[in-house]
């Protein structure tokens, strides 16, 4: 008779079609963010946030394109992201952020890409 605690070795530990929500995502870069080059300090999170969205979300829509083929329109619609909140930061300011998630998506990363600037 197999033992009711023991741990079921046919269902996989980590399921291979599972996506990140936003929440989870939102829970990563909160605990994370100042660890970042261009993070001012731990109370401008609000700051970033939306471009931690912007770079998740749209990471799932491009999936395919390479950060390089994908930036320009991902400037372009920074201007108009729904989410951007009514002081948002200028693409300069912003795209470290949006790319820092973008990696992480599409790596499939635990820990974003360590960059220089």
């Amino acid at each position: 008779m197999p033992d009711s605690n023991a741990p079921d070795r046919d269902v996989p530990l980590v399921d291979p079609t599972w996506k990140a929500a936003w929440e989870t995502e939102d829970n990563y870069w909160f605990e994370n963010f100042t660890s970042r080059p261009y993070a001012l300090g731990p109370d401008f999170y609000d700051r970033f946030r939306p471009g931690f969205r912007y770079g998740f979300e749209s990471a799932q829509h491009h999936m395919g394109r390479s950060w390089d083929e994908a930036e320009p329109d991902l400037k372009s619609g920074w201007e108009s992201y729904e989410h951007r909140g009514s002081e948002s930061a200028t693409w300069e300011e912003i795209k470290h952020a949006v790319r820092d998630a973008w990696d992480r998506v599409v790596r499939g990363r635990k820990e974003p890409i360590k960059r220089n600037g």
